[in-house]
């Protein structure tokens, strides 16, 4: 069986606000944040929707460390990720379902 785990960052439509979480199901993940199915969390509430960063991993601990690794960093660090991944901070979540 071939199980992927994912390490994500979200964002707003002003690049604004960061999110981090890590996910077996990115797709799914991503459109339940889009759709608001969580009400009063984090996501719902600044309007945090725009996949821009994402790593792939076969572990779910070695996601999880990760994910921690990444919500102890600095926003500067955050950034960095980004920008190196995804410069125009455009929503990889489009590019995705098309594939």
């Amino acid at each position: 069986m071939n199980n992927h785990y994912y390490l994500y960052i979200l964002t707003n439509k002003y690049n604004r606000v960061l999110y981090t979480g890590a996910t077996s199901n990115l797709l799914r993940r991503v459109w339940e944040h889009r759709n608001k199915l969580n009400k009063n969390s984090f996501t719902e509430r600044y309007n945090v929707n725009k996949l821009v960063y994402y790593e792939v991993y076969y572990s779910v601990t070695d996601a999880i460390f990760r994910e921690k690794q990444i919500k102890g960093g600095d926003r500067t660090s955050k950034e960095t990720l980004i920008n190196k991944f995804n410069p125009e901070r455009k929503d990889l979540y489009g590019e995705m379902v098309e594939n």
